[in-house]
């Protein structure tokens, strides 16, 4: 079965190159209508460029329908007037994939704390502002795909990214609580973790794993957690052509007697504890309030 987007309108931030660009380009030849948003900056946030206007020339010469847009993820009224011109232009907004991202490495030690804010304020705070701008659209329409990026620095650590960690995880945990809340309007929410070579990462990976780990290898999966099919609440990693899922999970734990609720009891349990056995995957963060009732209730018996 062929994945139609006609009559979708949809809009991709940090579309000027690397995975944005990947996306927006899919997206127009299986019938979208685009809007490039991207301010052009360089890797760190700085400057601006007509980079988006150039992907929209790419899409129009394919035959395709897009729209070029400059604004800033970080500024509200920008991103609401993103919105209000695609759908004055084109009738709703279908499909919003958050990609817009900067970087600004250091170890924790030098890093400053303007450039763990700055960070933070593009990936998270960018994502979320973006979201809302489009959150009332897609709930009054009964129909909306997001797509949050997070990274495997997010989900599983990596030195000198202090700051782009903690804004990639914060994403997750966004999509989680979003998925809950769109799920009655048929508004879907999901996170990618893709692995590309980008400008983004260029001089990060050895030249070999940057060529082998093109933006189009990721964009499969993307496209499918926007399609009308998607599944929701889910974080799927992509890159190469290898596809993984991740999960956040909680063990079976332990409820300590009265007398063993101090340090020394959860160091004596530890293993326990620890044990991933019978781990499950939480649906929602009330699942972790009602296990602990219920093993503290069996401790109780």
């Amino acid at each position: 079965m062929t994945i139609s987007f006609e009559d979708r309108v949809a809009i991709v931030t940090g579309a000027g190159g690397g995975l944005g660009r990947a996306y927006a380009l899919d997206l127009a030849k299986r019938g979208a209508k685009v809007v490039v948003n991207d301010l052009g900056g360089s890797r760190d946030g700085t400057g601006t460029s007509d980079m988006a206007a150039q992907v929209v020339a790419e899409i129009e010469e394919a035959g395709g329908t897009a729209m070029a847009n400059g604004g800033s993820v970080t500024e509200p009224e920008q991103m609401e007037e993103m919105v209000a011109k695609a759908k004055e232009a084109w009738g709703g907004v279908h499909i919003l994939i958050n990609n817009a991202g900067v970087l600004r490495d250091k170890s924790f030690a030098k890093m400053s704390v303007e450039d763990f804010k700055f960070v933070v304020d593009v990936h998270l705070n960018g994502s979320a502002i973006c979201t809302k701008a489009v959150w009332d659209t897609m709930r009054d329409q009964n129909y909306g795909r997001i797509l949050m990026t997070a990274s495997s620095t997010g989900l599983y650590g990596n030195f000198g990214q202090a700051n782009y960690g903690a804004a990639k995880l914060g994403l997750a945990g966004l999509t989680k609580t979003l998925a809950i809340e769109g799920a009655k309007y048929d508004v879907k929410v999901n996170t990618i973790a893709p692995i590309a070579g980008t400008r983004m990462t260029e001089d990060i990976m050895p030249e070999a794993m940057f060529e082998a780990l093109s933006p189009d290898n990721v964009v499969p999966a993307a496209v499918y957690l926007v399609s009308q099919d998607a599944p929701t609440n889910t974080i799927i990693g992509a890159g190469g052509g290898f596809f993984h899922a991740a999960y956040v999970t909680m063990t079976q734990g332990v409820a300590l007697p009265q007398g063993e609720r101090n340090a020394e009891g959860v160091a004596a349990h530890w293993d326990e504890i620890t044990d991933r056995a019978g781990e499950k995957t939480p649906q929602a963060g009330a699942e972790q309030g009602a296990q602990a009732f219920a093993k503290l209730q069996a401790l109780g018996s």
